[in-house]
């Protein structure tokens, strides 16, 4: 399933070692350690070595920074952290395995500006001129605005995804609405 080498990913909200996400989001996963292991197995079957991954944040809930570590070196890609409101300094202080870490960040891919944050946004840099908002933090519980997107693994079968997807995915939902019957 791992596509071109070089791809940059999008991800967000593993929670890496949290019993309550699995309840408190319907997460299909019997325990923590199936679920870590699941998300461990998904993001390594989407993301080659030489692929890029920006985390939007809630990587790791409460795990020692051993245990981040150990995660971290686990998953293939070079890593970006853009903090969310779970990541101690466990998951960002002295972890070799990320790349970058910030609080927030602005890419441009495929001439398309991004603004990232584990936060959705009511308004963003650029937002009249085409950017497009990823986040996280909402477990796809948040009606998204236009060129607004969660990244979450809750929202993308537990992997990380790649702009050509996200773009897909808002094209369908988007040709899906102006078929419809009035």
């Amino acid at each position: 399933m791992i596509g071109m080498a070089g791809q940059t990913f999008f991800t967000s909200d593993t929670h890496f070692g949290h019993a309550g996400v699995i309840f408190v989001y319907k997460r299909p996963f019997e325990s923590v350690a199936a679920m870590d292991e699941a998300l461990i197995r998904r993001w390594n079957e989407t993301v080659a070595p030489g692929d890029t991954v920006w985390h939007l944040g809630d990587f790791a809930i409460k795990q020692s920074a051993a245990r981040v570590a150990e995660i971290l070196s686990r998953l293939n890609g070079t890593k970006h952290l853009v903090t969310g409101n779970n990541d101690p300094p466990a998951t960002t202080t002295g972890q070799s395995g990320w790349a970058s870490v910030q609080p927030y960040a602005e890419l441009e891919i495929d001439d398309r500006k991004l603004v990232l944050c584990h936060y959705a946004f009511r308004t963003w840099n650029g937002m009249g001129k085409g950017s497009v908002n990823l986040h996280g933090h909402s477990h796809g519980r948040l009606a998204p605005a236009t060129r607004q997107v969660d990244v979450g693994v809750d929202v993308w079968d537990f992997r990380p995804v790649t702009l050509e997807q996200i773009l897909a995915r808002r094209r369908r939902k988007v040709a899906a609405k102006t078929a419809a019957p009035a």
